[in-house]
């Protein structure tokens, strides 16, 4: 007999999640972690950045503190204090997590995870983690590097991504650094080189160019956050500009040589030039953390990028397998991973489940902050969909006004004829908790009728979405009409 009913194989955003689900389902529920619980959002992504970007934003706002009759002298910042806050969140939020996979009576067994066959799998053990001490119960691990064998009636795999490494010469070098090596730096750097202009990209330029970092953003495509709608990308170029980020776009990164006095980074392009810089950061994706896992022995197959392809319930080509998360390659977000999860897990247990790829809200942490979700206005017409776009300028709402920080701009795409809601995009203050509303619209396809007569709190700037609706009726109040031609 199988020693459980499912084996989850990765303890990240995903599979945690797909864990504790299964366990409520009332399924015997084994989860195999080789570091601390919570994968690389917790630990190496989406928690940690945000916790610094924090302390960066709120230097900031300090720094600019005289713009809201507030005087603050000698001001400065502690980065090994940032660090530490940093540690202690991520510390919080992981044992947290082990303690509801103990609640829910989740076996957690650590080590690193390889098939033997479809359903069996042998667990390279290191022994217990500190972050286990105390808290979840797991499998005893007392011979560093003894082999355990595990089997389970069903299996997912929730192994996660890892960085990009960029194959160019001098990406090996000392100094250079992928979006994980960046927290291991003890102190901000002078000259900092981002190769990727993406939301990790983006983010990181962000954090330190706040810290006094010269920090230089270089991108192949004609804008920043290519994946977002255009005029997005175009606004974040502009704000990074204007706040002293160099931005160079429809370039590229050659080569990266050691220098005199750091290392040089070859840039070509329209206009080829080279960068000094004390440490260079590539954010340029991310690729499937399956190294090791022998997902060959159990037959599981893999796309060209090394992905594994699923079906809508998560099922991979092998039965009694599902694999969930980063690993899929459908939407790189910890919010995804955790969704898919839940479906993968109702499934197993015999529960109707579905999830719609096509309403995936996704936030940058930029300063201004982005989020979007639904279709862009260039994929919206390749599509085939006639539309209206509207705009609403956050320096138009009373409450970014008096908030002081009015950059940016609330846009929607919708269908022509009936108004239906196909895409919002945001740059501005709180967009990635203003997106919600929009995701919500997508998915009860609403129209721009129903946005406008849905009565918004005042003065907030949630009101954005109304008046931006109103705007794409044609009949703004807030901001002029377009003149009649």
């Amino acid at each position: 007999m199988p020693e459980f009913d499912l084996l989850v194989i990765g303890g990240g955003p995903g599979g945690y999640v797909a864990a504790i689900r299964a366990a409520q389902r009332g399924l015997t529920v084994g989860l195999v972690e080789k570091e601390r619980p919570g994968g690389v959002c917790l630990n190496w992504g989406c928690i940690p950045t945000k916790a610094m970007l924090r302390s960066a934003e709120v230097f900031h706002t300090i720094a600019h503190a005289a713009e809201f009759g507030i005087y603050a002298d000698n001001l400065r910042f502690d980065y090994a204090a940032v660090r530490q806050r940093k540690d202690g969140i991520v510390k919080e939020l992981t044992d947290g997590v082990a303690g509801l996979l103990n609640a829910n009576g989740v076996t957690v067994i650590e080590g690193h995870a390889r098939f033997t066959s479809t359903t069996t799998v042998e667990v390279v053990e290191a022994g217990p983690s500190p972050i286990f001490e105390g808290g979840p119960r797991y499998a005893a691990a007392p011979t560093a590097n003894a082999v355990r064998t595990v089997s389970a009636e069903d299996v997912i795999v929730a192994t996660g991504s890892v960085p990009a490494v960029l194959p160019i010469p001098g990406a090996d070098l000392p100094g250079v650094i992928t979006s994980d090596g960046a927290f291991g730096l003890t102190e901000v750097p002078k000259r900092l080189v981002v190769i990727g202009g993406s939301a990790v990209g983006a983010e990181w330029a962000n954090l330190f160019h706040e810290f006094g970092t010269d920090v230089t953003v270089v991108e192949m495509q004609d804008r920043l956050v290519p994946l977002e709608d255009k005029e997005i990308g175009v606004a974040l170029v502009r704000s990074f500009t204007k706040r002293g980020i160099k931005v160079l776009t429809g370039a590229t990164v050659t080569a990266i040589a050691e220098g005199g006095t750091g290392l040089t980074v070859t840039v070509g392009g329209a206009k080829p030039q080279e960068l000094p810089a004390d440490v260079v950061l590539v954010g340029v994706g991310r690729r499937p953390n399956t190294a090791g896992l022998g997902l060959e022995i159990a037959g599981i197959a893999t796309d060209a990028r090394g992905f594994i392809p699923v079906d809508e319930h998560l099922r991979t080509g092998v039965e009694h397998v599902y694999a969930i998360g980063d690993v899929t390659g459908k939407a790189l977000l910890a919010h995804v991973a955790s969704h898919q999860g839940l479906v993968a897990a109702d499934t197993i247990a015999g529960h109707a489940a579905h999830i719609d790829y096509n309403v995936i809200p996704a936030a940058t942490f930029t300063h201004p902050e982005i989020a979007s979700v639904g279709l862009t206005e260039d994929a919206a017409k390749a599509a085939g969909h006639d539309i209206v776009t509207a705009k609403f300028p956050f320096a138009a709402l009373g409450r970014a006004k008096s908030f002081g920080d009015q950059e940016g701009f609330l846009k929607i795409v919708a269908g022509k004829q009936h108004g239906e809601v196909l895409g919002v995009h945001i740059i501005g203050p709180s967009a990635s908790d203003l997106i919600t509303e929009g995701a919500l619209a997508i998915s009860l396809e609403a129209t721009l009728d129903e946005l406008a007569e849905t009565i918004h709190a005042h003065p907030t700037l949630g009101e954005i979405g109304m008046e931006a609706a109103l705007v794409g009726l044609g009949l703004p109040i807030h901001v002029a009409p377009p003149r009649k031609r």
